[in-house]
């Protein structure tokens, strides 16, 4: 089966002066001054409340406080400093993402500072990995992914699907700002769970009422690399916002389009390409989530094609037969074998070979049965 899906966007317009955030969720106050006249019409703010309401994370009077503020100038001195470099390929990498990023603050109404965010998790680099062993732009841990509706599979993996992630990250930031009434105690949470940040509260303020302010409560005793990750967001945030003030070219957020078509079974990306009349390396580098070179056999997967192709990969790719769709190497079983003799003769681990072969019972291997083997 397959479906030509809708398009998405994914881009703004070009930045070069610092672009005012969000309107924070109502539970949050922001004081302003507004001057009012008669002869005044505002109504063009409630229309894009976004761009002109502060953002409650950078421009928050707690981010100017010492505990904060001083290690967010370190981590602006190194940026502008020795990490120049490393900083520029981070705001370059940025602008392949950051209008999908935006478009899902502003569906979900966060702060707009948030499109930051994966300066510091991953460099923007979707198939980042840590040494925990998070993964993709927003560096979700596999148990916590998988809570929250993203696949990760030995074949799968949507902590890099640069879409997908997104949309899951800023819900469970959501999530966590609802919970905590604080969007610094919710980017403590994100990095340090929320059980841990509920239970700091309530061991050195256990009656205070949720806010900002607790984060300096219990900034003490965070985990170091957990009071280092809000002011380190700040300072990425600061030089994000007005990369020219500070020694960076502007940002290009030219807009990328994108088709997405849905397929079922099992695919290999050469496949897709020639599918979609394109170069292999073009599909591998849209799709990032295929960590195996090919979908998931049994289940739905989402494909990103360049923006045009999907009515060409549609047409061509109902006439691939089934069992031409998945150029992956195949071992024909011999008497002796075993799925674990397979996956050491050829690198893999068993798991990989089970999910590329869920029809397969591991006791029951039949001689003749072709087993196919993904490449590493």
């Amino acid at each position: 089966m397959v479906g030509l899906s809708s398009v998405f966007i994914v881009g703004c317009s070009n930045r070069t002066s610092d672009p005012p955030g969000s309107i924070a969720p109502p539970h949050l106050e922001i004081e302003t001054e507004v001057i009012w006249s008669e002869d005044l019409d505002l109504s063009f703010m409630l229309s894009e409340p976004t761009k002109y309401f502060s953002d409650p994370i950078v421009d928050s009077k707690w981010s100017r406080h010492s505990i904060v503020s001083e290690i967010t100038k370190s981590w602006i001195d190194h940026w502008t400093g020795d990490g120049h470099e490393e900083f520029s390929i981070y705001l370059e990498r940025m602008g392949r993402y950051a209008g999908h990023i935006d478009l899902e603050i502003k569906s979900l109404q966060v702060p707009s500072s948030l499109r930051y965010l994966p300066i510091i998790e991953s460099g923007f680099r979707p198939r980042a990995t840590s040494s925990a062993k998070a993964a993709g732009l927003w560096q979700f841990m596999t148990a916590t992914a998988r809570e929250v509706g993203l696949r990760v599979s030995s074949i799968l993996d949507e902590r890099r699907d640069p879409i997908r992630s997104t949309q899951k990250a800023l819900a469970v930031l959501k999530g966590h700002n609802e919970r905590f009434n604080s969007w610094f105690l919710s980017l403590a949470a994100y990095n340090a769970g929320p059980s841990r940040v509920s239970r700091l509260l309530k061991e050195h303020a256990p009656l205070s009422p949720m806010g900002d302010s607790l984060y300096l409560v219990i900034h003490p005793f965070l985990p170091r690399e957990t009071q280092e990750f809000v002011p380190k967001f700040l300072a990425a945030a600061q030089i994000g916002r007005s990369p020219v003030r500070y020694g960076f070219s502007p940002v290009d957020d030219a807009l990328v389009s994108f088709d997405e078509v849905i397929l079922t079974g099992a695919t290999s990306v050469d496949v897709i390409a020639r599918a979609a009349e394109t170069a292999q390396e073009i599909i591998e580098e849209m799709n990032p989530q295929l960590i195996r070179g090919f979908t998931s056999p049994g289940s739905e997967t989402r494909i990103m094609l360049p923006l045009g192709t999907g009515a060409i990969f549609m047409r061509n790719y109902q006439l691939i037969p089934e069992d031409e769709r998945l150029s992956v190497l195949e071992h024909r079983v011999v008497s002796g074998d075993t799925l674990g003799h397979i996956a050491l003769r050829y690198g893999v681990s068993v798991a990989v070979l089970l999910e590329a072969n869920p029809e397969v019972q591991p006791t029951r291997l039949q001689i003749g049965y072709w087993v196919r083997v993904p490449s590493q």
